[in-house]
């Protein structure tokens, strides 16, 4: 696997949970302090999230970190 496929697989997996939680990239966004379109790029893999980024994004989504960086 690779830099571009891990980036694809994390945002699709940040996506799913997103909208298991019922909320807009906007409201994410919004919670997370950072813009819908940095949401939207981490889903659409095309931008890095910092690992406490990610542990607040999990944290955020009330879900173990474990679901987002599953690669299946």
């Amino acid at each position: 696997m690779n830099k571009s496929e891990l980036l694809k697989r994390f945002g699709k997996n940040v996506k799913i949970e997103r909208i298991k939680k019922d909320l807009t990239q906007e409201k994410l966004a919004e919670q997370l302090d950072v813009s819908a379109n940095y949401i939207a790029c981490i889903e659409n893999g095309r931008q890095n999230m910092s690992l406490g980024k990610v542990l607040e994004l999990a944290d955020t989504l009330n879900t173990d970190i474990a679901n987002l960086l599953k690669f299946d």
